[in-house]
């Protein structure tokens, strides 16, 4: 079966205020959403008026270079020193905090507010990852998620852990959609290792009642 990706374009105008383009400083990685896409030239533009660097990079699964996704939890090596993010909410702006010790700067293309993400707004986030870490180094009875969804099927790169952890034991669970209550089958694992989306692993880390480590974590 076939599967069609149609991208919904925002019509509106967008704008990036003067005053948040003077806080920038002066090498900048730019992302948006596929709704802000054909807003992100102008911006790009813009910041370059002020004799800034403006870099656009292309992320893992996406078609656009700027475009960002939820689960592009990674470490970016450029030479850069900012990250703006143009989109609603906070969900794709913290992925980029997770892995990068970089500053990360918000504008809201709807309310027009603007604002400097917090290292406190991912510290939760963070510490539950190096819990679980901990609970992964420490125990023996691992489960391995693996999903068969396109641009998250990594089997594998699943069955690798068993010659890379050759003292624990691992147990292999295919889905298609999780359900977080069928995890409670095995009371017998001690921690989850996340091959799907990594976001799992930070936002419904509650729902799964062990702990849980991205497989990237491990690498």
């Amino acid at each position: 079966m076939k599967t069609f990706f149609i991208e919904a374009r925002y019509k509106g105008k967008v704008e990036v205020p003067d005053k948040l383009v003077a806080m920038l400083p002066n090498k900048v990685v730019l992302f948006t959403t596929v709704q802000f896409l054909d807003s992100i030239e102008n911006a790009k533009k813009k910041i370059e008026k002020k004799k800034k660097k403006v870099l656009l990079l292309k992320t893992e699964h996406t078609k656009h270079a700027g475009q960002l996704l939820g689960c592009n939890i990674k470490e970016f090596k450029e030479n850069f020193d900012t990250f703006l993010y143009i989109g609603d909410g906070l969900f794709h702006s913290k992925a980029l905090m997770l892995k990068n010790n970089k500053p990360v700067f918000v504008f809201n293309p709807f309310s027009k507010k603007y604002f400097k993400l917090e290292e406190k707004d991912v510290d939760d986030m963070k510490n539950k990852q190096k819990v679980a870490m901990l609970s992964f180094m420490s125990n023996k009875e691992i489960g391995v998620l693996i999903s068969t969804k396109p641009g998250q099927y990594k089997i594998k790169k699943a069955y690798e852990l068993e010659k890379k952890f050759p003292n624990k034991n691992f147990y292999f669970l295919l889905f298609n959609t999780l359900n977080y209550s069928e995890l409670e089958n095995f009371p017998f694992i001690e921690c989850f290792v996340n091959t799907a989306c990594p976001r799992i692993s930070y936002d419904e880390a509650e729902k799964i009642r062990k702990p849980i480590i991205n497989i990237d974590d491990l690498s």
